[in-house]
């Protein structure tokens, strides 16, 4: 049984990085046309991101599932070929190195956090899964979370703890639970943390 659930994110067929270029025109106009310039600090950067979990997120998005209102049509008409296209464009584009403001007592306290987790709330090291550099794991469908903007890691950590980001129930239940035992402090620090962490 755990085979299948790692094995899910891999699932669908390959996509072709060349055909998902000529999809992702459109998104330039919010994610930036390197897929890592968002013009919104809340919107994600989707260069280099993972493409097992960026093909189901972008299905998620596609059926409703994951409802982004400013996403709502964006996806329509697009057959499962042209989301795995879009997927491995983005997988194939180098990751933005950014930086972070955070001062010292912020990056301690969230590198504690990502590097150890928080033993006395059994909340694990985000390593475990997103690797020490935060560029994720692939083969299991874990996303790359270093670089993102500050305010879109903030808005995604919220929404899992209070149980707002809709997600496959395997990551998302997950990512549900750390989440709930992260205070407002702890979520904006590991934020200003991942900023800079590549």
């Amino acid at each position: 049984m755990l085979a299948a659930v790692v094995i899910a994110p891999l699932a669908h067929g390959a996509g072709d990085p060349e055909a998902g270029k000529a999809q992702a025109v459109p998104c330039g106009a919010c994610h930036g046309q390197d897929g890592a310039s968002p013009i919104d600090p809340t919107y994600p950067v989707l260069a280099g991101q993972v493409e097992g979990y960026l093909f189901r997120q972008l299905e998620m998005i596609q059926s409703g599932e994951r409802n982004i209102p400013l996403m709502a049509g964006q996806l329509n008409g697009k057959s499962e070929q042209d989301l795995m296209d879009l997927a491995a464009y983005y997988a194939s584009l180098p990751d933005k190195v950014a930086q972070t403001d955070a001062d010292d007592e912020t990056i301690s306290l969230a590198q504690g956090i990502y590097r150890g987790g928080i033993l006395h709330k059994g909340v694990a090291a985000c390593t475990s899964c997103h690797a020490p550099s935060g560029d994720g794991n692939g083969p299991a469908g874990f996303p790359d979370i270093g670089g993102q903007p500050v305010a879109y890691t903030v808005a995604q950590l919220k929404a899992y703890r209070e149980g707002d980001r809709a997600t496959d129930e395997t990551y998302g239940g997950m990512m549900r639970g750390v989440a709930s035992r992260l205070t407002d402090t702890e979520i904006e620090a590991l934020a200003a943390y991942l900023r800079g962490l590549h």
